[in-house]
């Protein structure tokens, strides 16, 4: 194996061209791996609890393959994708995966939606010595603890979501800021992990953290946390439900007229269907969803357009924010192919080592266990206004879809 701790940084170049648009799933067994093709096997939640963002992943992905075809490919080859549904569980995930690779010669693993289910495909990835990329994945602790060789996630991770709570919390006017924090974590590895930095974040930066509670996955009534939360004042609630949860404690909140003077609502309010699920309860709840419509530049305007020559997409839509965050799994994928010069798996390993990558996320590298280096990435916040999740932070970025945070939230019948 190549020496990880030896690292060139190469600036990949080009970006507004890496941006890439929807077409078919290719057939499982239809070959892949040839010297004409780079064969990519990924799967999404098709059905499932996660089926929502499954959808809005497998837009990115026909995206991004769409346009690196259209823009000459890869090395002079053009990108297959073989996809499966991986029906939101992690039996699953494995199941799709080793279909796809019993009939093709991957070159690529892209991941799906959620911590738990990417995880599972990294264990494939690990144990096949395949390169994988995947957003949706802030969990850290598996790519420390499995030492990851071959997984590598271009999307925030826990601390990045630590640091965008704090400085979302810092934009609130000084005197009026909500001192009082609140935390739902689910009761998954991620949940600990992400609460445990929540909690040391704003706790070592003059907030209080009066609640911490877990709570199982898939619950329906959220009535006893509500009205724990209520009871103990919190004005900043930070949680991170799958949608489906996210979706019925929103509604509940509404029907316990519990509106916090700010909420970071993490994984959930990141979906397509996001409002169309909660009406006024989802709305003014904010996100860290790895990309937020309103940034600019690396590629986004190349984004945008392709997701509007689609069929039956308004020439005024924006996407949705999972698509956006898998989007730029293609384009990471398109510069480190190209900085390898080659598709051999080791090849592709060191160029994901050493390279910095320009995506509609940011600018940054990954460290040696496959994780953005800490600091590269500033993760974008987005509050659900109008109809949509738009851009607060970082604040200063100007576009049609940025604005201002709205703080504190109205009350529902005020909406």
């Amino acid at each position: 194996m190549p020496i990880r701790s030896r690292r060139r940084f190469v600036k990949a170049a080009g970006a507004s061209g890496l941006a890439f648009a929807a077409g078919c799933t290719a057939i499982p067994g239809s070959g892949g791996g040839g010297d004409d093709t780079i064969t990519i096997g990924a799967t999404v939640s098709r059905s499932g609890s996660f089926s929502g963002a499954g959808e809005d992943v497998e837009t990115a992905y026909e995206l991004g393959r769409d346009l690196i075809n259209e823009n000459g490919g890869i090395l002079d080859r053009e990108v297959e994708l073989i996809i499966k549904d991986d029906e939101s569980s992690p039996d699953g995930v494995r199941e799709g995966l080793q279909e796809i690779a019993s009939n093709n010669d991957l070159d690529l693993i892209w991941g799906t939606f959620g911590s738990l289910l990417v995880a599972a495909a990294a264990s494939f990835a690990e144990n096949q010595e395949i390169p994988m990329l995947s957003a949706n994945f802030a969990y850290m602790e598996p790519h420390t603890k499995n030492n990851y060789d071959w997984t590598f996630a271009p999307f925030p991770k826990s601390r990045d979501m630590g640091n965008g709570a704090l400085k979302l919390a810092n934009m609130t006017p000084e005197g009026e800021r909500p001192k009082r924090v609140g935390i739902w974590q689910t009761n998954t590895g991620w949940g600990a992990e992400l609460g445990r930095v929540w909690s040391e974040k704003l706790g070592d930066n003059g907030y209080e953290v009066v609640l911490n509670e877990r709570f199982q996955i898939g619950t329906q009534d959220f009535s006893t946390l509500i009205s724990k939360t209520k009871s103990a004042d919190v004005e900043y609630l930070l949680g991170n439900p799958s949608p489906a949860g996210g979706i019925t404690a929103a509604k509940q909140m509404q029907q316990a007229s519990y509106v916090p003077k700010l909420s970071a609502i993490e994984r959930a309010a990141t979906i397509t269907t996001w409002l169309k699920a909660t009406g006024k309860a989802g709305l003014f709840l904010t996100s860290t969803p790895g990309w937020v419509p309103g940034l600019t530049g690396n590629g986004n305007q190349e984004l945008l357009d392709a997701f509007r020559s689609q069929e039956g997409v308004a020439s005024d839509a924006y996407p949705a924010p999972t698509v956006g965050g898998s989007y730029n799994v293609t384009q990471a994928t398109k510069q480190a192919i190209e900085a390898a010069g080659s598709t051999e798996a080791d090849a592709v390993r060191e160029a994901l080592l050493n390279t910095e990558f320009e995506t509609v996320i940011g600018d940054f590298r990954f460290d040696e266990n496959g994780m953005p280096v800490e600091g590269d990435l500033a993760p974008p916040m987005g509050q659900w206004q109008d109809g949509m999740l738009r851009l607060v932070l970082p604040a200063d970025v100007d576009s049609e879809v940025s604005t201002d945070l709205q703080y504190p939230a109205p009350p529902y019948g005020d909406r």
